[in-house]
């Protein structure tokens, strides 16, 4: 049996999700697509052979939709999730689950009321093959206590449009979520240090900045964001352990020498750098979904991230350690693969 799902937002990384819902995973068909921009959604709909509805509220609630996906413009996921819970329909929501903390904790309240979890945020990098032998290896024990951490999230550059929130906000975000996940921690405290300023960066933007984040345990982590880097995409994260040491490595499958010199690939960006995540994410999306029982990351861990994030923002915007305080997690997600 197919799963039958609309998605809102046809843009970038929408339209990436409806080709890979449509060709690449098995058991899922798009039936309807809804974006501002018609004349692209209709575009797409005729090629795919989907309905285009005027509406995100109206595609959810179609009866044919048996579950959404969300990539629309940021400040709208939150009220199609909240339409998608009142409808009590699956939801996969691209990152941010919300714009504002407050946006969060109402869905997450709503799910609650339901009683039974309907949402899944994309945070993709849990389901990357590097990221996931880190996890198997540091929960064996085999190196010991964690004792810090070494990352960085470098793009080779940014248009005018990405400004210094955005750093944290939209691209340290996603170690936020993986890093609490692989720790099974959450945060404590928040620092953010800004280093002298490359040239290129445009006005509206300070790069590269430092995230320092401390966990329960006292688990320290600094987290570089440089995204005019300039020679590439470069996703780092290294653990350092009583024992060892575990770290990933690029995803590049061979090297070449030639005219004296030894190289790698490296990524040229995120799609290319997280591609086989991506496709692995909606793979076991679309089966939990069908087998009514959801397993990624929820609507607490979107909540927890804007938590987190904020308070990384405000330690960049008054250069003062901010303290993390959360509320105790509600039982619908204790039992989530997040934390222990």
């Amino acid at each position: 049996m197919e799963l039958k799902i609309g998605v809102i937002g046809t843009g970038a990384i929408g339209m990436d999700h409806i080709q890979r819902l449509t060709y690449k995973t098995k058991g899922a068909k798009v039936v309807a697509v809804s974006d501002i921009n018609v004349e692209r959604a209709q575009q797409i709909a005729q090629e795919i052979g989907a309905k285009f509805v005027e509406s995100g509220e109206e595609l959810i609630r179609l009866p044919e939709v048996d579950a959404v996906v969300v990539t629309s413009w940021d400040p709208t996921h939150e009220g199609y999730v909240l339409e998608a819970i009142k409808n009590k329909k699956y939801v996969f929501c691209e990152k941010p689950l919300a714009v504002e903390v407050e946006g969060c904790k109402r869905i997450v309240d709503e799910e609650i009321k339901l009683g039974k979890k309907l949402v899944q945020v994309g945070y993709m990098r849990r389901y990357d093959q590097g990221y996931e032998e880190i996890k198997e290896l540091l929960d064996s024990r085999k190196l010991g206590e964690v004792l810090m951490l070494h990352c960085a999230h470098r793009n080779p550059g940014v248009d005018e449009s990405y400004t210094t929130p955005m750093a944290v906000e939209n691209s340290v975000v996603h170690e936020i979520d993986v890093l609490r996940w692989l720790l099974k921690e959450n945060y404590v405290a928040a620092q953010v240090i800004l280093p002298k300023r490359t040239t290129s960066a445009h006005k509206e933007l300070h790069d590269p900045q430092i995230v320092i984040l401390e966990t329960e345990s006292g688990i320290h982590i600094d987290i570089e964001i440089f995204v005019n880097c300039h020679y590439g995409y470069d996703i780092k994260c290294e653990v350092m352990c009583e024992n060892g040491m575990v770290s990933l490595t690029d995803p590049a499958f061979s090297s070449v020498r030639m005219e004296g010199k030894d190289f790698t690939k490296v990524s040229s960006d995120w799609k290319d750098r997280f591609v086989k995540a991506y496709d692995r994410e909606f793979q076991l999306w679309v089966d939990s979904v069908k087998a009514d029982e959801l397993n990624g990351p929820n609507a607490w861990d979107g909540y927890v991230a804007a938590i987190t994030s904020t308070a990384c923002s405000k330690a960049r915007d008054t250069g003062e350690r901010v303290q993390i305080q959360l509320d105790e997690c509600p039982d619908l997600y204790k039992n989530s693969l997040v934390l222990a």
